[in-house]
């Protein structure tokens, strides 16, 4: 912490959480990235480490100031509840189908079983005036409330529980004080802040200054719990905390209940995206938020760390695509409806990224009091990119208008607006260069992947002009897409015939992986196969796709960074869409089998060690592995039922 900075800390941390000397080549008190839970109820998050330290939390939205941040500075507040002196538990799960969190843990003398879940319940509201929610209400809600409870199944151990919030990203302390409810809850309230924290206990609570700590002996068949609320509800017992907890879990299993997930060996991977995707969005607003972090590094030490807290309308597309997909058409209405919501509102001027709340102003800022991940700095909050110029948003928009029109068989007159504004808009500006989809942060080019999306909006436009039965309209978008078709064919291929990043290079790209997907051209065609698997050969590492060689992409940024799990998500998709089913298969079990503990994933895996990389968990990254798997998974059914055909074609007895 700089001095400037510093605040004077009321009750200090005890020495175990001090910041070690050195940055990331050292030894660090930081877990694995892949190493921590994610916990939501859809809107806050919480990511908890092994050691059953709530080590980041923002309040109280997912998007807000972090109340516990030891995952970017080992003194910026965090809440720990286990056992003491042991770290390490024996086992940790979610409970099948559920965001809650089972953490089994051999204490020497005894065994202990902690879980913890953001709570969900009934809904509440009465008057919409009072509440955020601008989507249709549901039968439920969040509580506000961060849960922990702790069953001793064997034997006997100690538990203690320390919580120590640090409000505005660390930089604030304040005091606890006890209630009428005596020992057994305390509340804090930093000055200059609506947030009131309370946390409720069937265990005495001690007040350290800026601290709450509590310990106790369990032994066989005892329980106990503790809630952290931000709302006016709290539990009254051991037994009304344990049926939150069960309402919170069915809540979660009857969700996933609804989806179509298909009988297939990687269903739980489906599963847990599903369960990931829902857990990132912003139920107020149907927002789908790209991460539930800030500034985990793409590069171990490095500077590549940005807020991904935020909306991208380029993850609308695949997301209507896996929720559609998945059954999940609820979700992936209030996902359209949050869209068509910017689309009316800023019209000609619609950014890349949004707030979660719909808000436009992202203004980057660097927390320079914090460390950083491993020492990994700057810390970022805010994003730049939402001033940036970028082609591909157009195309997205028409495309998930398309996708959405497809889904019901009908065009009402908001989404044919919505959809004439972005197409004028591509017609506008596609010859114009842009940052890409990747934001780089260097000079603007004539990347191929905006262009491909500007020819994406012509040609949905014109499709859509045809449900419309307006078919002057529709021949002018389809000339103008035809022209954009020719220009990126004309200009974008190397003399191997593959396609380039962008018309001044002949660099590779992952995001021309999209063209099959996008039917740019059939998947036969040689370019698009020569594209594919060139991209499969000289672009990957380790069998791991990069987005793009670093050393020949002018991002604004430097160092190294690890293979973007999306991209090689994408290269099964493309693969499959080519007919390379056996290859596309084998690269699927390959990036499934980095998958976290928890089945989740960061933004990048560094190829050489296996480890997580960037903001976790990643939304783009889950939507993506709904794709790859679905292609894989119809190939096989397709196969299956090809082989099927020929065994009775033979007569033979397939049942046998």
């Amino acid at each position: 912490m700089t001095a400037q900075d510093a605040v004077p800390l009321e009750g200090l941390p005890d020495s175990s959480r001090q910041r070690p000397p050195g940055g990331a080549e050292r030894f660090s008190p930081y877990p694995p990235i892949a190493d921590y839970a994610f916990l939501s109820d859809c809107e806050a998050t919480a990511l908890v480490a092994p050691s059953g330290s709530v080590e980041w939390m923002c309040l109280p939205a997912m998007d807000s100031p972090s109340v516990f941040g030891t995952l970017l500075d080992r003194d910026a507040g965090w809440f720990r509840f286990g056992p003491d002196d042991v770290d390490v538990p024996a086992d940790r799960r979610y409970l099948p189908g559920t965001l809650v969190l089972e953490t089994s843990w051999d204490c020497g003398e005894g065994w202990i079983i902690v879980r913890d879940c953001l709570v969900m319940g009934p809904w509440l509201h009465e008057n919409p005036e009072g509440c955020s929610h601008v989507r249709p209400p549901t039968d439920y809600d969040a509580e506000h409330m961060l849960l922990r409870t702790v069953r001793c199944v064997d034997g006997q151990a100690q538990l203690t529980l320390d919580c120590h919030p640090a409000f505005n990203y660390g930089r604030q302390r304040a005091r606890w004080r006890h209630t009428d409810r005596g020992y057994g809850q305390a509340v804090i309230d930093p000055a200059g802040s609506d947030l009131v924290l309370t946390l409720t206990s069937d265990i005495r609570l001690g007040l350290d200054g800026s601290g709450v700590r509590a310990r106790t002996m369990l032994k066989e068949g005892d329980t106990r719990f503790c809630a952290l609320t931000w709302g006016s509800r709290v539990p009254a017992d051991y037994e009304d905390a344990y049926a939150r907890l069960v309402w919170t879990a069915h809540h979660w299993q009857h969700w996933l209940a609804r989806g179509r997930l298909p009988d297939h060996r990687w269903r739980g991977y489906l599963a847990r995206s599903a369960l990931t995707l829902k857990g990132l969005t912003f139920a107020p607003t149907g927002a789908i938020a790209a991460a539930a972090t800030t500034s985990l590094p793409e590069t171990p030490g490095g500077g590549r760390n940005w807020d991904y807290r935020y909306s991208w309308i380029r993850d609308a597309t695949f997301a209507l695509w896996g929720l559609y997909t998945l059954g999940f058409e609820w979700e992936a209405n209030d996902y359209f409806a949050f869209i068509c919501d910017l689309v009316e509102r800023d019209g000609n001027d619609l950014q890349i990224v949004y707030g979660i709340d719909g808000r436009r102003d992202l203004d980057e800022h660097v927390l320079e009091h914090l460390d950083g991940y491993q020492g990994a700095r700057p810390v970022r909050i805010g994003n730049a990119a939402y001033q940036q110029a970028q082609h591909d948003v157009w195309g997205v928009v028409l495309d998930s208008l398309y996708l959405h029109a497809k889904s019901r068989d009908r065009l009402d007159e908001r989404v044919w607006g919505a959809a004439r504004q972005q197409v004028e808009q591509a017609l506008l500006h596609w010859r114009d260069p842009d940052r890409g989809i990747w934001e780089v942060r260097g000079e603007p080019k004539h990347f191929t992947s905006s262009k491909l999306m500007c020819w994406v909006a012509l040609d949905r436009g014109a499709r859509l002009a045809v449900i419309r039965e307006d078919r002057d309209l529709a021949r002018a978008w389809r000339k103008a897409a035809d022209e954009i078709h020719a220009d990126i064919c004309a200009n974008a291929l190397d003399e191997r015939g593959v396609f380039c990043q962008h018309y001044d290079t002949t660099a590779l790209d992952a995001s021309l992986l999209l063209m099959p997907l996008l039917r740019f051209l059939p998947p036969g065609d040689p370019r698009i196969r020569d594209t594919v698997l060139t991209i499969a050969d000289e672009l990957t590492a380790d069998g791991l796709v990069l987005r793009y060689q670093v050393d020949e992409t002018d991002d604004g940024a430097a160092g190294e960074e690890g293979t973007f799990t999306i991209c090689s998500f994408w290269l099964v998709s493309a693969l499959a869409e080519i007919g390379e089913h056996q290859r596309a298969r084998d690269v699927c079990e390959k990036v499934l089998s980095y998958a976290s503990p928890l089945l989740l994933y960061a933004e990048e895996i560094d190829p050489r060690s296996g480890r997580h990389l960037g903001n976790f968990p990643q939304a783009f990254t889950h939507l993506a592995l709904i794709n790859a798997v679905m292609h894989v998974v119809r190939d096989e059914h397709a196969a299956r039922r090809m082989a099927l055909g020929r065994d009775i074609a033979d007569g033979e007895d397939t049942y046998s």
